[in-house]
């Protein structure tokens, strides 16, 4: 029997359900690929490479990751589907061999207030639980520990039908929640500052308001005051009694007759908040921002301190330790704190939540704490906590597909990534990475490398193999994976200091740093040393200090690179010029625009529960704007055409001869020097990739008259080749007496630094000290930290 068995394993027919060991793309069109057609292996990891804007998302994501998506979706009802979001088929001819695939991308978590690191990973959820068994003294469900529930309690009486009669009973009902009933949940309470809305030294008539726009003849705002016959115009207001001061503050809503005109007078605070506060920030024009910012102050509540919750849910603890401490607590230490509780009656709880807890340290993320915003995460800190849910799953023959999952991560974490990314192919699933960082591609069992270029130029693969394959092969990737940035010869003299001191903003221990000016200045450490904290939350944001993150460029589809840099209104006043017409009609936004599609190029035709389509507009042809608008010509172009230009294109032709514009040539000088020069102008800001977005800010903020420039992983989202680039901008803006701040991981650009400020030596409580201060050769010779012996090793000494 045996012998037969071990003949049966010896057998070399392959079962037919083993065949289907590949993932088969022929002919992708999505976006900028060129009908590419590629197989990829299952169940082993494949890294796909090529520099920004090669179409490497396009393919991943946008073809073979939608795909699945789309396929699962419709296994579901057709009600169900009327729920979920509509998802088009990609253009693409065939598609074969594909698994269920999870994405796990950079997006942002929801900015939502209420929103924490342990509610988006079901720890809070878990931690409920336990307090509500466990906790003493015992105060309720677990929803009476979670500060999204409020408590309430109601009387009343219920009319029954009982045997034919009529009955009425009285009942009563009530809801303990664990929500802080002053600030909501939210553990932050709103105050306006009233010095900036008024001096108080002045009266209405003096022109005592300081509000943007608040002019003393204006008829909707001052007068109504001055004129309400509820406030002396002419007394100062420090002078208002308490009756005054309440109608000024805080009155209802009263009609009020001003010059026959009926109005509505209402307190200055409720106006303020209706006409200034519910308007979304990053929406309002930059003089408006900088008011709300100075007169609207977020403090943490008095009530709870804080931790969002109401004193009944502080009150339970369990080994001296509340629900709010726990949330608190550094996970890593969290994660000792659980290990010591032993408990038979919750133990396969405790073993749950203590997978979790151990997940968020291996991955990286033990420095965070659970009441961490979500909003406030990095887009890879975001990206780790969304593995954190995959590292434990049972799932197998799964397609895992990350985005750069080694942004934000120094070298040091980034060998803790590839082993995260080995076990995953390991436990028989198919890993998909898009990424740029020699040490992940080098883990690779199958490389994929698109190009050459980006944009038109890009949109075909250039390579398939192995590393060994790419090194040999002859593509912008292989000429540059062993590139090293070398030492400086000799680097910059400071031609001042930014001061800082006492900086203690999250886990920075009382800092004092001199960050010098008029030099490339690198700030390094590993992730959650506090590098952000020190740059972002100490460097006083005053004049002069220009701030670029990587978070979204907020637009719609109908934003593109022209209308966000201003680069469309001296084009527009040109066209005009050159024709004698409204500059609004070259706009598809406004006057210009067709009428068939409301200038947006496609109509967009909704199903119901099926995918919505996009169909190209007959009437313009997918050129926006109305055939007369077209009919007018700048330099033998019309708009349509203009914006269909790449900034490489637009340049030359802004540049010289009767188109030559000199505003719309400095904007597109400055786009080209960021590397954007194969963006077309009317790209919707929507299909940018996150590296790109970046530069594009760049390239906005490049002209504003700031002295400091303090920049947040500029090379995330970067190829090898453009790291080059970035590092001859970074010079010039250094070189044309700017002082350049950088928070990096970088090894290139902490070798090309002038100067470098390391912080550590751990993560979280165990970091945001200054553990080094100096020249990067400084710190090569040292190797005194974790970024010393990287560095020492990349430059090779």
């Amino acid at each position: 029997m045996s012998m037969a068995t071990r003949t049966d394993t010896q057998s070399p027919a392959l079962h037919a359900a083993d065949s289907h060991d590949l993932i088969r793309v022929h002919g992708a069109r999505v976006n900028n690929l060129k009908d590419v057609s590629i197989e990829i292996p299952k169940r082993r990891l494949t890294v796909f490479t090529g520099v920004s804007g090669s179409g490497k998302s396009s393919l991943v994501f946008g073809t073979i990751a939608a795909e699945s998506q789309r396929l699962i979706n419709e296994t579901y009802s057709a009600f169900v589907q009327g729920f979920m979001p509509t998802l088009a088929r990609p253009e693409v001819d065939v598609l074969d061999g594909l698994t269920t695939a999870i994405i796990v991308d950079q997006q942002r978590m929801g900015a939502d207030p209420r929103s924490t690191v342990g509610t988006a990973t079901d720890a809070n959820a878990m931690l409920r639980i336990l307090f509500s068994r466990l906790g003493q003294p015992h105060i309720g469900s677990p929803q009476a520990f979670s500060f999204n529930v409020a408590s309430i309690s109601g009387a009343g009486a219920v009319t029954l039908e009982r045997a034919g009669r009529t009955v009425k009973e009285r009942r009563e009902f009530s809801i303990t929640g664990g929500m802080c009933p002053r600030c909501e949940g939210r553990g932050t309470v709103s105050d306006i500052d009233l010095t900036q809305l008024f001096d108080d030294s002045k009266s209405i008539a003096e022109g005592a308001f300081t509000i943007p726009g608040w002019k003393s003849d204006s008829f909707w705002t001052v007068r109504t005051y001055a004129e309400s016959g509820f406030l002396d115009p002419d007394k100062p207001i420090r002078k208002y009694t308490k009756r005054e001061m309440q109608d000024f503050l805080y009155r209802e809503p009263t009609k009020v007759k001003v010059e026959g005109v009926n109005l509505t007078y209402e307190g200055l605070i409720p106006k303020i908040q209706k006409s200034f506060l519910s308007k979304d920030r990053e929406a309002m024009q930059p003089h408006i921002r900088a008011f709300v910012d100075r007169a609207v102050t977020f403090t943490a509540c008095p009530e709870c301190g804080g931790t969002r919750l109401s004193e009944a849910a502080r009150s339970s603890k369990i080994k001296k330790i509340s629900i709010a401490d726990a949330c608190a607590m550094q996970i890593s230490d969290l994660a000792e704190w659980v290990r010591g509780l032993d408990e038979p009656s919750v133990a396969p709880l405790l073993t749950a939540l203590q997978q979790t807890l151990d997940s968020f340290v291996e991955i990286g993320l033990g420095y965070l704490s659970l009441d961490r915003p979500s909003g406030t995460l990095s887009g890879g800190e975001a990206q780790r906590v969304k593995m954190i849910r995959h590292l434990g799953s049972s799932l197998t023959d799964v397609t895992y597909v990350f985005d750069e999952p080694t942004i934000g991560l120094h070298p040091h974490d980034i060998q803790r990534m590839n082993d995260l990314l080995l076990r995953l192919r390991d436990k028989g699933n198919t890993v998909l990475v898009v990424e740029h960082k020699p040490e992940t591609i080098a883990i690779a069992d199958h490389i994929v490398d698109l190009g050459p270029g980006a944009g038109t130029a890009g949109g075909t693969v250039c390579f398939e193999g192995t590393v060994e394959g790419l090194r040999a092969g002859g593509t912008i990737t292989g000429r540059h994976f062993d590139d090293r940035a070398t030492l400086k010869e000799s680097v910059r003299k400071p031609t001042g200091a930014l001061e800082i001191r006492g900086a203690s903003a999250h886990n920075l221990r009382d800092v004092d740093v001199d960050i010098p000016l008029g030099v490339l200045a690198v700030v390094t450490g590993v992730a959650g040393s506090g590098k952000s904290s020190l740059v972002h939350g100490s460097i006083p944001a005053g004049e002069g200090v220009v701030s670029i993150d990587q978070g979204a460029i907020r637009g719609s589809r109908r934003s593109n690179p022209a209308t966000y840099t201003g680069l469309l209104d001296p084009i527009r006043k040109a066209f005009a010029k050159a024709n004698g017409v409204k500059p609004a009609l070259f706009s598809a936004n406004s006057e210009g625009a067709c009428p068939g599609c409301n200038g947006a190029g496609v109509i967009y035709t909704d199903l119901a529960m099926m995918a919505g389509v996009a169909t190209i507009c007959e009437e313009c042809e997918g050129k926006r704007f109305q055939a007369s608008v077209l009919d007018h010509h700048l330099g033998g172009r019309d708009i349509s055409e203009v914006l269909a230009m790449s900034v490489t294109e637009a340049e030359e032709f802004f540049g010289a001869g009767e188109a030559h514009t000199s505003a719309a040539h400095k904007i597109l000088d400055r786009l080209a020097d960021v590397g954007l020069g194969y963006l077309s102008l009317g790209q919707p800001l929507t299909t940018l990739s996150g590296g790109e977005r970046q530069r594009l800010k760049l390239a906005t903020h490049m002209s504003e008259k700031g002295g400091v420039y303090v920049l947040d992983e500029p090379t995330a989202g970067l190829h090898l080749a453009d790291v080059e680039q970035l590092l001859g901008l970074l010079d010039r803006l250094v070189d044309s007496g700017k002082s350049v701040i950088v928070v990096e991981h970088h090894l290139a650009v902490m070798a090309h630094a002038d100067w470098i400020i390391d912080l550590g030596p751990g993560a979280g409580h165990d970091g945001g000290r200054i553990v080094f201060e100096g020249t990067p050769a400084d710190l090569v010779a040292a190797r005194s930290t974790l970024t010393g012996e990287h560095l020492a090793a990349y430059v090779g000494t």
